[in-house]
């Protein structure tokens, strides 16, 4: 049946995204449409030209930092605080040249949006769209991968664009309303896990541990009010990986594909059978409080009051603690500032 694949950004995250489309092909399941944001794009436009996931594999295995990575140290000592940004484009282009080549989105073996936004305007721009399927697809993909001070923002056809995990780093909406069928969502940009010692790491590291805590913010917002099409959220178990980590790829890899075979497993009678919206799969859990880290604040109660509530000693309480959630979670549990929320999946 017909769907649509999303692909978020995360840095170097993104690489489970491989995974991602191995788990499909070895169901049968082909996207018609597969929507890109930065690392998520550029994963998605090297399968869309017909690169093999075999081959995107074993590329991926391979890189390393001086890969990608060269600080534009000329830029930075003639042009100081005006060099456009910290690391060099070189590095990015011959591995744009070399996965996609001077394809226009026309070209291409499959349908593809790659997610940017305008720079001088704000404006969002997904190249593929028609009146925008002309543009070069590696030009879209570096703009798209071009987080601002990290990268350098690059002209397409006429335009200064720059990451589009800037303003959507789940563009699930842009899926439904050009695609057809369910949307396959694949997070790896959720920020809210707690990582310690990102204040001693670095400009490169806290500042991508900033983009990471907006990208997962603005996804949840995207998907709190979500109802149609129905939406199969995968949010591979990477939080805990840095952004810029080249150590971690085999693990990338494995989480990817574990993570969407157990979405889809998940799914009684696969995509077919899934209802006309919503978020999907549901997990039946329980939700507790524990009393001694609870500091009475309150955040739980008035963010979900249907499943919490603070008790006559100021304590937050469970009115509903087994309940059902879907993979975006509670943000209740998120919020809490002391972590004394938990949730823990439990039998259906």
């Amino acid at each position: 049946m017909a769907f649509s694949l999303v692909l978020s950004g995360g840095g170097l995250k993104g690489l489970a995204h491989i995974g991602v489309l191995r788990a499909l092909e070895e169901r049968g399941l082909t996207p018609s449409l597969v929507v890109g944001v930065s690392m998520g794009a550029l994963v998605a436009a090297a399968w869309a030209a017909g690169r093999r996931v075999r081959e995107l594999e074993d590329r991926a295995l391979a890189l390393e930092r001086r890969d990608v990575f060269r600080i534009a140290h000329l830029d930075m000592a003639l042009r100081r605080m005006l060099s456009p940004a910290v690391y060099r484009r070189e590095p990015l282009d011959r591995i744009l040249a070399d996965l996609v080549g001077t394809r226009t989105f026309r070209d291409l073996e499959h349908r593809l949006l790659v997610n940017t936004v305008d720079i001088n305007s704000g404006h969002q721009i997904l190249w593929g769209l028609p009146g925008l399927d002309d543009a070069s697809v590696a030009d879209a993909v570096f703009a798209s991968c071009a987080l601002p001070g990290i990268l350098p923002p690059r002209e397409v056809n006429g335009r200064f664009c720059a990451d589009g995990a800037i303003v959507d780093n789940l563009p699930v909406r842009a899926a439904a309303s050009v695609g057809e069928g369910p949307v396959i969502a694949v997070d790896v940009g959720a920020g809210g896990v707690e990582r310690a010692g990102i204040e001693r790491t670095g400009f490169a590291t806290t500042y991508g541990r900033g983009i990471e805590i907006v990208m997962g913010r603005l996804a949840e917002l995207t998907l709190h009010e979500w109802t149609t099409p129905p939406l199969v959220l995968i949010r591979p178990r990477v939080s805990r990986v840095a952004m810029f980590a080249f150590n971690r790829t085999a693990h990338l890899l494995a989480e990817g594909y574990r993570a969407t075979h157990e979405a889809l497993d998940l799914l009684p009678d696969g995509l077919d059978s899934l209802p006309p919206g919503g978020i999907h799969p549901v997990r039946h859990v329980e939700v507790r409080v524990d009393q001694k880290r609870c500091v009475g604040c309150g955040l739980c109660a008035a963010v979900n009051p249907r499943v919490f509530a603070m008790d006559a000693n100021g304590r937050a309480v469970v009115r509903v603690r087994e309940r059902t959630t879907t993979p975006l979670g509670d943000a209740a549990v998120r919020s809490c500032p002391t972590c004394a929320i938990s949730v823990q999946e439990v039998p259906a």
